[in-house]
Protein backbone atom coordinates (compact mmCIF):
# COMPACT_ATOMS: atom_id res chain seq x y z
CA UNK A 1 0.00 0.00 0.00
CA UNK A 2 1.18 3.81 -1.00
CA UNK A 3 0.61 5.03 2.68
CA UNK A 4 -0.55 8.93 2.22
CA UNK A 5 -2.00 9.03 5.61
CA UNK A 6 0.66 10.80 8.23
CA UNK A 7 -1.21 13.30 9.29
CA UNK A 8 -3.30 10.92 11.46
CA UNK A 9 -0.47 8.57 12.43
CA UNK A 10 2.93 8.10 10.99
CA UNK A 11 3.83 4.94 8.98
CA UNK A 12 5.81 3.24 8.92
CA UNK A 13 8.08 3.06 12.03
CA UNK A 14 11.53 3.22 12.30
CA UNK A 15 13.38 -0.56 13.39
CA UNK A 16 14.71 1.04 16.17
CA UNK A 17 11.44 1.88 17.91
CA UNK A 18 9.94 -1.70 17.13
CA UNK A 19 13.13 -3.02 18.57
CA UNK A 20 12.92 -1.42 21.46
CA UNK A 21 9.28 -1.65 22.06
CA UNK A 22 9.68 -5.12 21.55
CA UNK A 23 12.67 -5.91 23.73
CA UNK A 24 10.55 -3.62 26.60
CA UNK A 25 8.45 -6.25 26.39
CA UNK A 26 9.97 -8.97 26.29
CA UNK A 27 13.42 -8.18 28.93
CA UNK A 28 12.60 -6.01 31.31
CA UNK A 29 8.72 -4.72 31.34
CA UNK A 30 8.62 -3.36 35.16
CA UNK A 31 6.82 -0.33 36.78
CA UNK A 32 9.14 2.33 36.57
CA UNK A 33 9.29 4.59 39.68
CA UNK A 34 7.41 1.91 41.77
CA UNK A 35 10.28 -0.77 43.06
CA UNK A 36 13.87 -0.75 43.66
CA UNK A 37 15.02 -3.89 41.39
CA UNK A 38 17.03 -3.98 37.96
CA UNK A 39 14.08 -4.20 35.89
CA UNK A 40 12.30 -1.56 37.42
CA UNK A 41 14.80 0.69 37.41
CA UNK A 42 15.97 -0.27 33.35
CA UNK A 43 12.75 1.26 32.60
CA UNK A 44 12.84 4.48 34.53
CA UNK A 45 15.85 4.88 32.68
CA UNK A 46 14.77 4.16 29.67
CA UNK A 47 11.76 6.74 30.49
CA UNK A 48 14.30 9.38 31.50
CA UNK A 49 16.00 9.06 28.50
CA UNK A 50 13.22 9.81 26.50
CA UNK A 51 12.84 13.01 28.16
CA UNK A 52 16.17 13.68 27.55
CA UNK A 53 16.08 13.19 23.52
CA UNK A 54 12.54 15.64 23.09
CA UNK A 55 14.24 18.29 25.52
CA UNK A 56 17.05 17.80 22.58
CA UNK A 57 15.32 18.14 19.64
CA UNK A 58 12.75 21.17 20.91
CA UNK A 59 15.83 23.09 22.98
CA UNK A 60 13.86 22.28 25.86
CA UNK A 61 16.64 22.61 29.50
CA UNK A 62 14.27 21.63 32.24
CA UNK A 63 13.41 17.43 31.06
CA UNK A 64 11.47 16.94 33.84
CA UNK A 65 8.91 19.46 32.88
CA UNK A 66 7.74 16.90 30.16
CA UNK A 67 4.81 15.23 31.19
CA UNK A 68 4.05 11.92 29.37
CA UNK A 69 0.17 11.52 28.41
CA UNK A 70 -1.22 9.02 26.32
CA UNK A 71 -1.58 11.67 23.40
CA UNK A 72 -2.04 15.35 22.12
CA UNK A 73 -5.85 15.49 23.13
CA UNK A 74 -4.87 14.75 26.77
CA UNK A 75 -1.98 16.86 27.09
CA UNK A 76 -4.13 19.57 25.53
CA UNK A 77 -6.41 19.21 28.26
CA UNK A 78 -4.12 18.69 31.28
CA UNK A 79 -2.98 22.45 30.08
CA UNK A 80 -6.30 23.91 30.04
CA UNK A 81 -7.73 22.40 32.84
CA UNK A 82 -5.09 22.38 35.01
CA UNK A 83 -3.95 26.69 34.19
CA UNK A 84 -7.42 28.70 33.11
CA UNK A 85 -9.85 29.79 35.77
CA UNK A 86 -13.29 31.77 35.43
CA UNK A 87 -12.43 35.20 34.14
CA UNK A 88 -9.54 34.11 32.00
CA UNK A 89 -9.26 34.91 28.39
CA UNK A 90 -8.07 32.82 25.66
CA UNK A 91 -7.43 33.57 21.94
CA UNK A 92 -7.38 30.78 19.11
CA UNK A 93 -8.10 30.42 15.57
CA UNK A 94 -10.78 29.25 13.40
CA UNK A 95 -7.88 26.62 11.87
CA UNK A 96 -7.57 24.68 15.80
CA UNK A 97 -8.31 21.04 15.90
CA UNK A 98 -11.49 19.92 18.04
CA UNK A 99 -8.62 18.74 20.57
CA UNK A 100 -8.58 22.22 21.35
CA UNK A 101 -11.70 23.95 20.63
CA UNK A 102 -14.00 21.22 22.47
CA UNK A 103 -11.78 21.45 25.56
CA UNK A 104 -12.45 25.56 25.02
CA UNK A 105 -16.06 24.97 24.94
CA UNK A 106 -16.15 23.12 27.83
CA UNK A 107 -14.43 25.93 29.82
CA UNK A 108 -16.53 28.66 28.80
CA UNK A 109 -19.52 26.67 30.88
CA UNK A 110 -17.30 27.74 33.90
CA UNK A 111 -16.52 31.52 32.81
CA UNK A 112 -13.64 31.28 30.59
CA UNK A 113 -13.61 33.50 28.16
CA UNK A 114 -12.51 32.55 24.50
CA UNK A 115 -11.95 34.88 21.17
CA UNK A 116 -12.51 32.17 17.98
CA UNK A 117 -9.70 34.54 15.25
CA UNK A 118 -10.78 34.08 11.95
CA UNK A 119 -7.85 32.84 9.18
CA UNK A 120 -7.67 33.65 5.74
CA UNK A 121 -9.20 30.98 3.01
CA UNK A 122 -5.87 29.73 2.83
CA UNK A 123 -5.74 29.13 6.56
CA UNK A 124 -3.32 32.06 7.71
CA UNK A 125 -3.62 33.98 10.25
CA UNK A 126 -2.81 37.71 10.80
CA UNK A 127 -0.69 38.59 13.93
CA UNK A 128 -1.94 41.97 14.07
CA UNK A 129 -5.63 40.42 14.58
CA UNK A 130 -3.82 38.43 17.78
CA UNK A 131 -2.54 41.87 18.95
CA UNK A 132 -6.02 43.73 18.72
CA UNK A 133 -7.58 41.10 20.41
CA UNK A 134 -5.73 41.13 23.39
CA UNK A 135 -7.61 42.28 26.68
CA UNK A 136 -6.54 43.05 30.23
CA UNK A 137 -7.55 39.47 31.23
CA UNK A 138 -6.15 37.57 28.71
CA UNK A 139 -4.49 34.67 30.06
CA UNK A 140 -3.63 32.55 26.81
CA UNK A 141 -2.64 32.83 23.58
CA UNK A 142 -3.33 29.17 22.25
CA UNK A 143 -2.30 28.15 18.63
CA UNK A 144 -1.98 25.38 16.21
CA UNK A 145 1.69 24.80 14.99
CA UNK A 146 0.42 23.37 11.70
CA UNK A 147 -3.26 23.38 10.29
CA UNK A 148 -4.17 19.25 10.14
CA UNK A 149 -6.52 20.16 6.82
CA UNK A 150 -4.11 22.66 5.04
CA UNK A 151 -0.82 21.54 6.81
CA UNK A 152 -0.27 25.48 6.78
CA UNK A 153 2.19 26.65 9.01
CA UNK A 154 1.33 29.41 11.77
CA UNK A 155 3.28 32.58 12.75
CA UNK A 156 5.00 30.79 15.88
CA UNK A 157 7.67 32.92 16.73
CA UNK A 158 5.71 36.29 16.02
CA UNK A 159 3.22 35.26 18.48
CA UNK A 160 5.28 34.10 20.90
CA UNK A 161 7.44 37.39 20.95
CA UNK A 162 3.40 39.19 20.86
CA UNK A 163 2.87 37.29 24.14
CA UNK A 164 6.16 37.40 25.56
CA UNK A 165 5.65 41.59 25.61
CA UNK A 166 2.14 41.20 26.86
CA UNK A 167 3.01 38.64 29.65
CA UNK A 168 0.30 36.57 28.29
CA UNK A 169 0.98 32.52 28.03
CA UNK A 170 1.70 31.28 24.76
CA UNK A 171 0.52 27.88 23.98
CA UNK A 172 1.46 25.46 20.82
CA UNK A 173 -0.76 22.50 19.67
CA UNK A 174 2.44 20.76 17.92
CA UNK A 175 0.30 17.73 16.71
CA UNK A 176 1.02 18.37 13.30
CA UNK A 177 4.29 20.42 13.56
CA UNK A 178 6.75 18.61 15.82
CA UNK A 179 9.15 16.64 13.98
CA UNK A 180 7.98 17.92 10.62
CA UNK A 181 9.39 21.70 11.13
CA UNK A 182 11.92 23.49 13.28
CA UNK A 183 9.60 24.04 16.83
CA UNK A 184 12.17 25.26 19.59
CA UNK A 185 10.42 26.63 22.81
CA UNK A 186 13.51 29.17 23.45
CA UNK A 187 13.42 30.77 20.12
CA UNK A 188 9.81 30.73 19.50
CA UNK A 189 9.34 31.59 23.53
CA UNK A 190 6.86 28.60 23.77
CA UNK A 191 5.70 28.42 27.45
CA UNK A 192 3.43 25.44 26.70
CA UNK A 193 3.93 22.82 23.67
CA UNK A 194 1.49 20.00 23.37
CA UNK A 195 2.47 17.00 20.68
CA UNK A 196 1.71 12.86 20.32
CA UNK A 197 4.32 10.62 20.28
CA UNK A 198 2.71 8.89 16.81
CA UNK A 199 2.68 11.24 14.51
CA UNK A 200 6.25 13.44 13.24
CA UNK A 201 7.92 11.65 16.26
CA UNK A 202 7.86 8.81 14.55
CA UNK A 203 6.85 6.74 18.04
CA UNK A 204 4.06 4.37 18.65
CA UNK A 205 0.58 5.16 19.22
CA UNK A 206 -0.75 6.01 22.85
CA UNK A 207 1.76 8.10 23.73
CA UNK A 208 2.21 11.91 23.83
CA UNK A 209 3.79 14.88 26.12
CA UNK A 210 2.88 18.60 27.51
CA UNK A 211 5.72 20.66 28.36
CA UNK A 212 5.54 23.42 30.78
CA UNK A 213 7.83 25.86 31.58
CA UNK A 214 9.26 26.31 34.48
CA UNK A 215 7.35 28.90 36.83
CA UNK A 216 3.72 28.06 35.31
CA UNK A 217 1.35 26.85 38.29
CA UNK A 218 -0.78 23.44 36.90
CA UNK A 219 -3.43 21.01 38.70
CA UNK A 220 -3.41 17.61 37.90
CA UNK A 221 -5.42 16.21 35.93
CA UNK A 222 -5.58 12.77 37.10
CA UNK A 223 -5.73 12.20 40.69
CA UNK A 224 -3.43 8.55 42.02
CA UNK A 225 -0.64 6.59 42.63
CA UNK A 226 2.51 8.60 41.33
CA UNK A 227 4.88 6.22 43.24
CA UNK A 228 6.07 9.56 45.37
CA UNK A 229 4.50 10.28 48.76
CA UNK A 230 2.54 7.48 48.82
CA UNK A 231 1.59 7.77 52.74
CA UNK A 232 -0.28 11.07 51.96
CA UNK A 233 -3.73 11.28 50.78
CA UNK A 234 -3.49 15.00 48.71
CA UNK A 235 -2.44 14.45 45.00
CA UNK A 236 1.53 15.55 45.08
CA UNK A 237 2.39 18.88 42.60
CA UNK A 238 5.94 17.91 41.74
CA UNK A 239 7.27 17.31 38.34
CA UNK A 240 7.10 14.98 36.62
CA UNK A 241 5.40 12.28 39.14
CA UNK A 242 2.37 14.12 40.01
CA UNK A 243 1.21 14.64 36.76
CA UNK A 244 1.10 11.20 35.11
CA UNK A 245 -0.69 9.43 38.37
CA UNK A 246 -0.98 5.27 37.36
CA UNK A 247 1.04 3.27 35.43
CA UNK A 248 2.88 5.16 32.63
CA UNK A 249 3.39 3.06 28.91
CA UNK A 250 6.81 2.52 29.54
CA UNK A 251 6.90 0.25 26.58
CA UNK A 252 5.39 3.32 24.13
CA UNK A 253 7.32 5.77 25.91
CA UNK A 254 11.16 4.01 25.48
CA UNK A 255 10.02 3.12 22.01
CA UNK A 256 9.03 6.89 21.39
CA UNK A 257 12.92 7.90 22.89
CA UNK A 258 14.03 5.55 19.60
CA UNK A 259 12.13 7.96 16.96
CA UNK A 260 12.91 11.45 18.31
CA UNK A 261 16.87 9.67 18.67
CA UNK A 262 16.53 9.01 15.07
CA UNK A 263 15.44 12.68 14.32
CA UNK A 264 17.91 13.93 15.97
CA UNK A 265 20.42 12.40 13.84
CA UNK A 266 18.73 13.01 11.00
CA UNK A 267 17.88 16.24 11.86
CA UNK A 268 14.61 17.83 11.25
CA UNK A 269 15.99 20.47 8.70
CA UNK A 270 16.77 17.67 6.36
CA UNK A 271 12.97 15.82 6.81
CA UNK A 272 11.28 19.34 6.50
CA UNK A 273 13.19 19.74 2.95
CA UNK A 274 12.42 16.25 2.25
CA UNK A 275 8.87 16.51 2.83
CA UNK A 276 8.49 19.80 1.41
CA UNK A 277 9.93 18.62 -1.98
CA UNK A 278 7.83 15.53 -2.65
CA UNK A 279 4.93 17.29 -1.40
CA UNK A 280 5.47 20.18 -3.46
CA UNK A 281 5.62 17.53 -6.72
CA UNK A 282 2.51 15.75 -5.43
CA UNK A 283 0.57 19.78 -5.13
CA UNK A 284 1.92 20.45 -8.71
CA UNK A 285 0.82 17.28 -10.16
CA UNK A 286 -2.72 17.39 -8.94
CA UNK A 287 -3.24 21.12 -10.23
CA UNK A 288 -2.48 20.24 -13.17
CA UNK A 289 -5.62 17.36 -13.53
CA UNK A 290 -8.98 19.08 -14.56
CA UNK A 291 -11.82 19.28 -12.03
CA UNK A 292 -9.55 18.47 -8.74
CA UNK A 293 -9.77 21.88 -6.39
CA UNK A 294 -6.71 22.37 -3.99
CA UNK A 295 -6.65 24.32 -0.61
CA UNK A 296 -4.38 25.65 1.67
CA UNK A 297 -1.00 27.78 0.63
CA UNK A 298 0.43 27.06 -2.70
CA UNK A 299 4.01 27.77 -1.81
CA UNK A 300 5.20 24.35 0.34
CA UNK A 301 7.34 26.65 2.32
CA UNK A 302 4.42 27.98 3.88
CA UNK A 303 2.63 24.37 4.84
CA UNK A 304 4.07 20.83 6.27
CA UNK A 305 3.69 17.95 4.88
CA UNK A 306 -0.65 17.82 3.64
CA UNK A 307 -2.30 18.41 0.17
CA UNK A 308 -6.28 19.28 0.65
CA UNK A 309 -7.98 18.01 -2.57
CA UNK A 310 -11.80 17.99 -4.03
CA UNK A 311 -12.78 16.26 -7.80
CA UNK A 312 -15.78 18.55 -8.26
CA UNK A 313 -18.47 16.38 -8.97
CA UNK A 314 -17.26 13.66 -6.60
CA UNK A 315 -18.26 13.25 -3.25
CA UNK A 316 -14.79 13.57 -0.51
CA UNK A 317 -15.71 9.80 0.49
CA UNK A 318 -15.80 8.34 -2.65
CA UNK A 319 -12.88 9.87 -3.32
CA UNK A 320 -10.67 7.87 -0.52
CA UNK A 321 -12.46 4.85 -1.10
CA UNK A 322 -11.55 4.19 -5.11
CA UNK A 323 -7.71 5.26 -4.05
CA UNK A 324 -8.07 2.44 -1.44
CA UNK A 325 -10.03 0.04 -2.93
CA UNK A 326 -8.34 0.29 -6.68
CA UNK A 327 -4.95 1.94 -6.54
CA UNK A 328 -4.11 0.51 -2.49
CA UNK A 329 -3.38 4.42 -1.49
CA UNK A 330 -4.22 5.18 1.87
CA UNK A 331 -5.76 8.84 2.35
CA UNK A 332 -8.78 10.46 4.75
CA UNK A 333 -11.73 12.22 3.53
CA UNK A 334 -13.96 13.90 5.71
CA UNK A 335 -13.84 16.59 8.23
CA UNK A 336 -10.65 15.74 10.32
CA UNK A 337 -12.11 16.85 13.62
CA UNK A 338 -11.75 20.44 12.47
CA UNK A 339 -15.24 21.61 11.48
CA UNK A 340 -13.88 25.40 11.98
CA UNK A 341 -11.39 24.85 10.01
CA UNK A 342 -13.26 23.30 6.73
CA UNK A 343 -15.69 26.45 7.59
CA UNK A 344 -12.48 28.57 6.79
CA UNK A 345 -11.47 27.23 3.66
CA UNK A 346 -15.09 26.95 2.01
CA UNK A 347 -15.40 23.00 2.13
CA UNK A 348 -17.87 23.51 5.52
CA UNK A 349 -20.81 21.35 3.45
CA UNK A 350 -18.15 19.28 1.29
CA UNK A 351 -15.01 18.08 3.34
CA UNK A 352 -11.84 16.87 1.24
CA UNK A 353 -9.80 14.01 0.65
CA UNK A 354 -6.41 15.00 2.89
CA UNK A 355 -3.12 13.03 1.04
CA UNK A 356 -0.42 13.03 3.47
CA UNK A 357 2.99 12.23 2.51
CA UNK A 358 6.04 11.47 5.13
CA UNK A 359 9.85 10.98 5.54
CA UNK A 360 9.57 7.67 4.00
CA UNK A 361 6.85 8.48 1.00
CA UNK A 362 9.61 7.85 -2.38
CA UNK A 363 9.06 10.19 -5.14
CA UNK A 364 7.70 7.10 -7.14
CA UNK A 365 4.56 7.00 -4.93
CA UNK A 366 4.11 10.33 -5.33
CA UNK A 367 3.59 10.03 -8.96
CA UNK A 368 1.46 6.78 -8.58
CA UNK A 369 -0.44 8.76 -6.90
CA UNK A 370 -1.08 11.75 -9.19
CA UNK A 371 -1.42 9.22 -11.40
CA UNK A 372 -4.52 7.81 -9.85
CA UNK A 373 -6.39 11.18 -8.43
CA UNK A 374 -6.11 11.65 -12.71
CA UNK A 375 -7.40 8.45 -13.76
CA UNK A 376 -10.42 9.11 -11.10
CA UNK A 377 -11.12 12.50 -11.93
CA UNK A 378 -11.10 11.46 -15.64
CA UNK A 379 -14.40 9.79 -14.82
CA UNK A 380 -15.88 12.52 -13.75
CA UNK A 381 -15.44 14.36 -16.93
CA UNK A 382 -16.53 11.53 -18.92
Amino acid sequence: MIYLDNGATSFPKPPEVIDAVADVMTCYCANPGRSGHDMAMKMARGIAETRQELSKLLEIDTPERILFTKNCTEAINLALKGILHAGDHVITTSMEHNSVIRPLRHLERSGVQVTVLPCDRRGRLSVDLVRKAIRVNTRMILITAASNVTGTKMPLKELGRLALRHGILFMVDGAQGVGHMKISVKEQHIDLLAAPGHKGLLGPQGTGFLYIKEGIALRPLLEGGTGTRSKEQKQPCEFPEGYEAGTVNGPGIIGLGEGVRVLNRVGVDVIEAYEEKITGRLQNGLAEIPNVLLYGPQDCREKTAVVAMNIVGMNCEKVALLLNDEFDIATRAGFHCSGLAHQTIGTGDLGCVRLCPGVYTSEREIEEAIAAVREIAARVEA
